[in-house]
């Protein structure tokens, strides 16, 4: 009989194949729940931005979460009365006509959705926020470390240690399905208050003692 390939995953590191079991390639790990965080985001967000009726969200619908995202921000923009325009983007084309429709009809506060093409894009998406001034909320820490505002994510460290515990769990003989997926504990809200003071936004005192990284 053909053995399939086991995997441990994290979403941060990728797939770490550990060896050969069952006949379903059974898969453990632990995942960055990133999507499932988009309505705490929209709320720190206008947290930030206290003022903030017009939000514009940008979303990549290729992104097999992009449904999600979307009802998950137009449920959290509904209670509070927030108008929101969800801005599609795939490319780098598409990224520029996006904010291209922001100049036009210029929003009081961004919402990034966590996408792995947008994180490869983030220099290009972080200049088109400061050359607008618009305050804006990304999925990645390390988006907020090459010059965005604020970010609220899982701590990348916490998926790695976890997917590395379960690789060796499995290499000592552990069957992958009866490790159940791991879904994070830690979550970390990272502000950037150079960029604050670049693009003109104070930081509410309530948001700022509530930060786990301020650079400064």
């Amino acid at each position: 009989m053909r053995s399939r390939e086991a995997f441990a995953y994290s979403r941060s590191t990728g797939y770490f194949c550990s060896g050969c079991s069952g006949s379903l390639a059974p898969v453990t790990g632990t995942t960055f729940f990133s999507n499932v965080l988009t309505a705490k985001r929209l709320t720190l967000l206008r947290d930030l931005v206290p003022s903030a009726v017009d939000i514009a969200a940008l979303i990549n619908p290729t992104n097999a979460n992009a449904d999600t995202d979307r009802n998950e921000l137009q449920t959290a923009a509904r209670a509070p009365g927030l108008r929101l325009k969800l801005l599609p983007a795939s490319n780098e084309q598409e990224i520029d006509a996006a904010f291209s429709a922001m100049t036009q009809n210029r929003p009081a506060a961004l919402f990034v959705a966590a996408d792995a093409y947008f994180f490869g894009r983030s220099d290009q998406i972080i200049a088109h926020v400061a050359r607008l001034r618009i305050p804006a909320i990304y999925p990645r820490r390390e988006q907020v470390l090459a010059g965005g505002l604020v970010s609220y994510a899982t701590d990348p460290l916490e998926s790695s240690r976890v997917a590395g515990t379960y690789v060796g769990r499995i290499l000592k003989g552990e069957k992958p399905g009866d490790l159940p997926v791991q879904q994070p504990t830690t979550f970390k809200l990272v502000i950037n208050l150079r960029t604050a003071k670049a693009l003109g936004i104070e930081i509410p005192p309530t948001l700022l003692s509530l930060a786990d990284e301020v650079i400064e």
